[in-house]
């Protein structure tokens, strides 16, 4: 056991690369902390998680900002830092960005559920007794009042439907819908129409798709749907648009209500 969750916060996951929203604020805990960047690590939302150390290691906090406090005093972001056992870390809101992320030395043990309150927390063995030195300075976390700008380039299914379709999808704004989930992130707004060639699309039977992050859906209800890392392998909507892959960690970033542009 490395540490026991003494409050899991809205939402704390264990979480692998494979899993990750905001992949480059993952990458730099690990990197902080000289772990490869196959470590698992904590995936906070929102803040609220609070943990006691049973054993000694090192952590990095990244991605979302807010206050973090190592036993009652504030610990510095985007840093990699020691903390001795019986220590608690505290999680508070996350004033800008969504999900804060957290990486142990040796990694965290990955599991299926959010952590529960009392849970456990294995960690990796510690190595080494200093800290690599990280040049990639840390991206700041989004601020919720300002649009969230990403780019996207079109798919082989977006000829069968007219340039207005693209046009309004690319030109109009979108607002994140709080039915998000890390699936996918949901946008409201005008809903597309259907044009003459969708029609004729829509008289055949469809078929499942392979599905990737960063494909953007486009369902019955003519409301965009950005795949996220937890989507499922297929997808019978068709798949008009591809968020570049070095924008998709920004969609992670986004809250609920926050206007979203895609720009084509």
């Amino acid at each position: 056991m490395g540490a026991v969750v003494v409050a899991p916060g809205s939402m704390t996951l264990a979480v692998g690369p494979d899993q990750v929203l905001d992949r480059a604020s993952m990458h730099l805990a690990n990197a902080l902390l000289g772990n490869p960047d196959s470590a698992p690590g904590l995936e906070v939302l929102l803040g609220g998680l609070k943990l006691r150390f049973v054993t000694g290691s090192a952590v990095a906090v990244t991605g979302a900002e807010g206050v973090v406090t190592l036993n009652g005093s504030e610990l510095p972001l985007n840093k990699a830092v020691r903390v001795a056992p019986g220590s608690m870390l505290e999680f508070g809101p996350a004033l800008f960005g969504i999900r804060y992320y957290m990486a142990v030395q040796g990694g965290v043990e990955v599991q299926a559920a959010p952590l529960p309150a009392g849970g456990a927390v294995a960690f990796g063995r510690p190595h080494g007794h200093g800290f690599p030195e990280v040049k990639h300075p840390a991206r700041r976390a989004l601020d919720p009042e300002r649009p969230v700008v990403v780019r996207v380039t079109n798919r082989p299914q977006a000829r069968n439907y007219d340039a207005g379709t693209w046009l309004r999808l690319t030109s109009e704004p979108w607002i994140l819908s709080p039915e998000s989930d890390r699936a996918g992130a949901r946008l409201s707004g005008r809903p597309l129409k259907v044009g003459p060639q969708q029609d004729r699309a829509a008289t055949q039977a469809p078929q499942p798709q392979p599905l990737e992050s960063g494909l953007v859906l486009l369902p019955p209800s003519g409301l965009p749907v950005i795949a996220l890392a937890g989507h499922p392998e297929t997808a019978e909507s068709p798949a008009i648009a591809l968020v570049r892959d070095e924008d998709l960690d920004l969609i992670g970033q986004a809250r609920p209500g926050q206007m979203v542009h895609l720009l084509g």
